[in-house]
């Protein structure tokens, strides 16, 4: 009865892999149209954040008889308040938003998708007690307490992304939870529990390729997320300064009276429209990919 069970899973398995071959998913993965447009924009700022010093060196030095110009071939997105080139800081900025997003991006959906997959298939006290915690954090008010404690201890960037992560994972979790737990009845978890296959390998090798589509939307959500508080609690100067952030652009902006000056309104509205299209060159990528991962949107 076990051989027949495990050459089952085997052949099911086979199957999977080959309805979703490397060439079959490139194919539906053009097909979305939105995909590569949203890989595309992702590559540039991935580009930005590598090899931005390269491609556009950060203009530090002061010049007064260019304030405030307007967009030109010299200055692609004009020049700010001390004449200084606008885009090597947009350029030069990306670097610290992604990396700091992506790295709490990733520890809160890897906490949302480990808590709430354990939560969810193992029930009882366990579940019980996981959702305690869940709710418990649930209830922290959490861009006020980053603030707190970014203004009372001196952050290094992965302290904050991990402190971002641990506080952004518990909604997710409980959404997955609830996947999860439509999940736990159907055959195949029943077949993997008859053959004692350890909860470690139900989670990872069963259930993960099943909410992965949702796990990807979120994981981009929750880069944005992550972006939004980043760039506020810079806004807000509680993480050290670094003159080329965007949220520092803002700060400035804000600070030295540059809202209220019409000649500012490229250097304003940089960061503005820089952040927009990241988000939604996520947005435009994760949308393919649940696409692509999911079979019941292939159709």
């Amino acid at each position: 009865m076990g051989r027949l069970l495990r050459s089952k899973l085997k052949a099911s398995r086979v199957v999977k892999r080959s309805s979703t071959s490397i060439s079959g998913v490139l194919k539906l993965f053009i097909q979305t149209k939105s995909g590569p447009i949203g890989l595309g924009i992702i590559s540039i700022y991935i580009i930005m954040a590598l090899w931005g010093q390269h491609i556009r060196p950060l203009d530090t030095t002061p010049n007064p008889l260019k304030i405030y110009l307007p967009p030109s071939l010299q200055h692609p997105l004009g020049t700010d308040n001390l004449g200084r080139d606008t885009l090597s800081f947009i350029v030069n900025g990306a670097r610290d938003v992604l990396y700091i997003s992506f790295l709490a991006a990733i520890i809160s959906t890897f906490l949302a998708a480990f808590v709430g997959s354990l939560a969810g298939l193992v029930g009882g006290k366990v579940d019980s007690a996981l959702m305690y915690i869940t709710d418990t954090i649930l209830t922290i008010p959490q861009f006020p307490l980053m603030a707190m404690l970014s203004g009372m201890v001196r952050l290094s960037d992965v302290s904050l992304a991990a402190i971002m992560g641990v506080l952004s994972w518990p909604a997710l979790a409980r959404a997955i939870r609830s996947q999860v737990l439509s999940i736990r009845e159907r055959e195949f978890i029943e077949a993997a529990r008859i053959l004692d296959l350890g909860t470690r390998h139900i989670v990872l090798v069963e259930i993960m390729p099943n909410i992965m589509p949702y796990i990807v939307v979120n994981f981009a959500l929750a880069m944005i997320y992550s972006l939004y508080n980043y760039v506020g609690l810079v806004f807000l100067g509680f993480v050290p300064f670094k003159v080329q952030n965007w949220g520092v652009m803002l700060n400035q902006a804000w600070v030295l009276g540059a809202v209220y000056n019409e000649a500012s309104i490229w250097w304003i509205l940089a960061p503005i429209i820089t952040i927009t299209i990241f988000e939604i060159g996520l947005i435009m990528l994760a949308r393919s990919l649940e696409t692509v991962l999911n079979p019941r949107l292939r159709g």
